[in-house]
């Protein structure tokens, strides 16, 4: 957590003398294009700036939040009053820029790695390590990572945006038109190509957790398996362009080969792997432990044990080796600039609204689930009750919930996976369980969020690997995880498994645009509880709209006339 913390403050310190400031002259830090970029200090402060673009003041341009509440799994939830919340899961924008945020970090994460990437080359490091060898090694590292965050900030804009302008180093003009979307993906895989055949070969239990949290040449590899899946299923099932291919910027493409190829250095060298227990890879699973005592009983019945979030030698845990990437979160200040960002508001927003249970705290009751997932999936697959809270449960430590006079499009259903955890500390005061984990002093309920969100997992690999082979390996893998047996390959199979096991981690929305079944996902009305009050709910999806959000306005008008908006918007 200490990192974490460093990580913070040091990116702030970065974007303080980053972007507009530093490209003019020397400034007050004394540090500018030409005196940066010159110590293995410089390169680690510059990276913690394109990390800290992850992080977006405006919750809705959270892509795990935006990407839940249009998904089929997710209703919109929240109070009478949380009007956004409904809006992004009906599809509607009344407002000019929604998701601006996500489009302007984005771009702040893409300049900082354009900077890496171009200032890093001519870097002479050797007088800082023992030998040529560790700084090459180091040198490598900086510039492949910073190619791979290029290519996550590009694919994350994308995936919501489509075609967006390519601004690909330091003195590229900043008012070039969008690109088209396969101009756009063409340098994503690019960057990942790069990216993979730079980054050290270091397999994932020989790297030191200091470096937890940075990617690494198994992640790349991983991301260009998601990328091509999602490429060529958007330009298949929605764009009607069919295609196998994955194009690239010089010219030549990823075919479905090449990609399966990537995967499959990942499963046979990358020293990932599945945790034993699906159940393990969330922090509900350790709450019994922290507290001391069975405040899950649930969790104590099935013997559960948290894997951690730090990698293979976890400061809490027995050791993640499923994680490949994540989001790394610690808690908030609101003494700080934005200081609510740095907590996972995925965990705040979805968790159950108007009750402090334990160990289930208090949240804002956004996104609650699904009735028809619940009732659709198999009671024999652990995944149901890991991944979903019931109200009314006392294995559960729910038999105390009471429905609150302001929740709307209640299911009486909640994410487990990411949620408020909390129990007594030895005064009897129930706090966040993160909070008391780390002896931290500020126990606000919207700001004891520690838990990383994680974008990729070992088992994503190992369903990608099928979906694009048609092998049916690493689908039963994943389900033998599971306890279920081993079933034929199918694309429907493969479907119902990635909904089950991803589920409420920001992928579900991404698979139906590119799968092209977005456009009848949403043929239903279920029953919900507006504030006490019997209900229908029914979302207006608009095909017209392709996947697609649209462009924020101001950025349109910025563009003087350069970009268009998105069709449907």
């Amino acid at each position: 957590m200490k990192k974490i913390k460093f990580l913070i403050a040091i990116a702030t310190m970065f974007v303080a003398i980053s972007c507009n400031d530093y490209l003019d002259t020397e400034n007050i830090y004394g540090k500018s294009l030409e005196t940066y970029y010159k110590t293995p200090t410089d390169i680690e402060e510059a990276m913690a700036g394109v990390y800290n673009a992850l992080y977006t003041p405006n919750v809705f341009s959270n892509e795990t939040i935006a990407a839940n509440l249009m998904s089929d799994m997710m209703l919109g939830g929240g109070g009478p009053d949380d009007k956004g919340a409904k809006w992004v899961d009906n599809f509607e924008d009344p407002l000019e820029d929604t998701y601006r945020d996500l489009w302007v970090q984005s771009y702040n994460g893409i300049a900082r790695t354009n900077a890496i990437i171009e200032k890093t080359v001519d870097a002479d490091f050797s007088s800082y390590f023992s030998s040529e060898e560790e700084a090459q090694q180091f040198k490598d590292q900086a510039i492949g990572e910073a190619l791979f965050m290029r290519a996550f900030y590009y694919f994350r804009l994308a995936k919501f945006f489509g075609g967006v302008p390519l601004i690909v180093a330091i003195d590229d003009p900043k008012d070039v038109p969008r690109a088209s979307y396969s101009e756009t993906f063409a340098q994503i895989a690019s960057d990942l190509k790069l990216a993979i055949e730079t980054l050290p070969d270091v397999p994932f239990p020989s790297i030191p957790t200091t470096a937890y949290g940075h990617a690494n040449k198994w992640v790349a590899e991983a991301y260009m398996g998601r990328v091509y899946l999602f490429y060529t299923g958007y330009m298949t099932n929605m764009n009607n362009t069919p295609t196998n291919d994955l194009p690239l910027a010089d010219g030549g493409s990823v075919g479905a080969s090449e990609a399966a190829g990537y995967l499959e250095d990942i499963i046979n060298n990358s020293g990932y792997a599945l945790a034993s227990d699906f159940r393990n890879l969330w922090p509900y699973s350790y709450v019994n432990i922290a507290a001391g005592a069975p405040v899950l009983p649930w969790a104590a019945n099935e013997g559960l044990s948290w894997v951690g979030q730090d990698g293979a030698n976890p400061t809490f845990g027995t050791g993640n080796y499923e994680t490949m990437f994540a989001q790394r979160f610690s808690f908030g200040d609101w003494g700080w600039n934005n200081g609510n960002i740095y907590t996972n508001r995925m965990s705040l927003f979805s968790a159950i609204r108007g009750n402090s249970l334990v160990p289930f705290g208090e949240g804002w009751g956004w996104m609650p689930v699904n009735p028809k997932l619940w009732a659709n999936w198999d009671d024999n697959d652990p995944r149901k009750v890991g991944s979903i809270i019931q109200v009314g449960q006392p294995e559960q430590g729910t038999d105390n919930y009471s429905l609150p006079g302001n929740q709307e499009q209640g299911t009486g259903l909640f994410n487990k996976k990411y949620t408020a955890l909390q129990y007594p500390d030895e005064n009897g005061a129930v706090k966040g369980m993160f909070v008391q984990l780390y002896n931290w002093g500020n126990a606000d309920m919207q700001l004891m969020h520690a838990q990383d969100f994680i974008f990729m997992r070992y088992a994503d690999v190992l369903l990608m690997y099928s979906e694009i082979t048609g092998d049916a390996t690493g689908l039963n893998a994943v389900r033998a995880r599971a306890g279920l047996d081993p079933v034929a390959y199918s694309l429907e199979a493969l479907k119902e498994e990635r909904l089950h096991e991803f589920a409420f981690e920001g992928l579900r929305w991404f698979d139906l645009v590119r799968w092209g079944d977005v456009d009848s996902a949403f043929n239903y009305t279920i029953n919900v509880n507006n504030s006490g009050t019997p209900a229908t709910y029914k979302v207006n999806y608009r095909p017209e709209t392709k996947g697609l959000v649209p462009i924020p306005e101001t950025e349109i008008r910025l563009s003087n006339g350069a970009y268009e908006q998105n069709p449907g918007w």
